[in-house]
């Protein structure tokens, strides 16, 4: 797979920094216009945190595995890194990705369309580590502890400072490419994107790819932490009475890059409509595009084959209208089952899973 600039983008806008939503902690995004390469530059790629970045110094840092395991373990950064190694390519995108689009207003950092990225990731396979500490046959869930700590903002708080910490159950974390990763798109870690070591969940929302790693817990019973209930979660009414469950996979989503919002365009123009689709656990068959706000969609073509975990760019030439004024673009992807995106927000999710399409809107000026 090409992972370079393509040719026919060569003469679009090169990326120029990062969209600030939060400082203190650093929570900032990509401007998604500036979508051009199959892999995201690592100085692009969003950055959401809970808590103020830990400073870690790799010669002191251990890693712990404890629980319901044969034999405990604590590893250096050395020690892992001298482990054998595996690089995949896994599209991440914060659950509340595109909340600015919600109505009425929710609550939480107001994120557009950037808080999403592909990277190539590179480190020691979840499952190789846990072969070394053998895993009790009773145990169900493996809690991933952070080293960033703090108390949420988002109520209900807990009584003191905790821990960012989330589950995997057992059955995904012995997936090949779940990772315990120290390089990102062929370098070290940044410290904001987790240094020395974070995990890489492909499919799951990003909250599952937990940053600053430093504990590892084999748990017999589903982990009930914070950002696992409280947060990080939603209402499943699917057996008719509403039943709190965590956040996981990725739920398949489509963007438009180009043009962005309230972009004004020429008439009767040639414009290339631009924009990327991923998902959890399924392929990307089909894309579509309406430019009449969703009276009607016509089929894009995508620029990248299909691929597990990672998005596919996409792209449809269009003519500009004529007519002046102003015209809303949508774009909805079609997974490998045949089900497109949800036409609307599902309420069950709160502020998280913004699945349904995006109105662009753009206006059409005289010539």
């Amino acid at each position: 797979m090409d992972m370079k600039t393509d040719n026919w983008l060569s003469t679009a806008a090169r990326p120029v920094g990062l969209i600030i939503r939060q400082k203190d902690p650093n929570n900032l995004e990509m401007p998604f216009d500036r979508l051009h390469e199959f892999i995201t530059p690592s100085e692009l790629f969003y950055i959401r945190s809970h808590f103020p970045a830990p400073n870690l110094d790799p010669l002191a840092y251990r890693l712990s595995i404890t629980g319901a395991v044969r034999n405990e373990l604590s590893l250096s950064y050395s020690d892992i890194r001298a482990m054998p190694s595996r690089t995949c390519v896994a599209t991440l995108e914060c659950a509340g990705n595109s909340r600015v689009f919600l109505a009425p207003p929710a609550p939480g950092a107001q994120w557009e369309l950037g808080a999403v990225g592909n990277a190539e990731w590179t480190g020691v396979p979840f499952s190789a580590l846990l072969e070394i500490a053998g895993l009790d046959d009773d145990v169900c869930d493996l809690v991933l502890e952070g080293a960033d700590r703090g108390v949420p903002k988002e109520e209900p708080r807990p009584p003191g400072p905790i821990s960012y910490a989330r589950s995997i159950p057992r059955s995904l974390a012995m997936e090949p490419d779940v990772l315990l990763a120290y390089q990102m798109n062929g370098e070290d870690l940044m410290p904001d994107h987790g240094y020395p070591l974070r995990a890489i969940v492909p499919g799951n929302y990003g909250m599952s790819s937990v940053k600053w790693v430093t504990k590892i817990v084999a748990a017999t019973q589903p982990f009930q932490g914070y950002w696992q209930t409280s947060d990080y979660a939603f209402w499943d009414d699917s057996e008719g009475i509403p039943v709190r469950r965590p956040l996981a996979e990725m739920k398949l989503k489509s963007q438009i890059a180009r043009p962005r919002v309230y972009e004004r365009l020429r008439p009767g123009r040639p414009y290339t409509i631009f924009g990327a689709a991923w998902a959890g656990n399924t392929d990307i068959t089909e894309i579509w595009i309406s430019l009449d706000g969703g009276a009607s969609w016509v089929q894009g073509d995508f620029v990248d084959p299909i691929s597990r975990h990672t998005w596919r760019r996409w792209k449809y030439d269009w003519t500009t209208p004529t007519q002046p004024g102003g015209y809303t673009l949508l774009a909805r992807a079609t997974g490998a089952d045949g089900r497109p995106q949800p036409e609307r927000h599902n309420p069950n999710f709160g502020s998280y899973v913004i699945d349904h399409p995006l109105p662009i809107e753009v206006f059409v000026t005289g010539s």
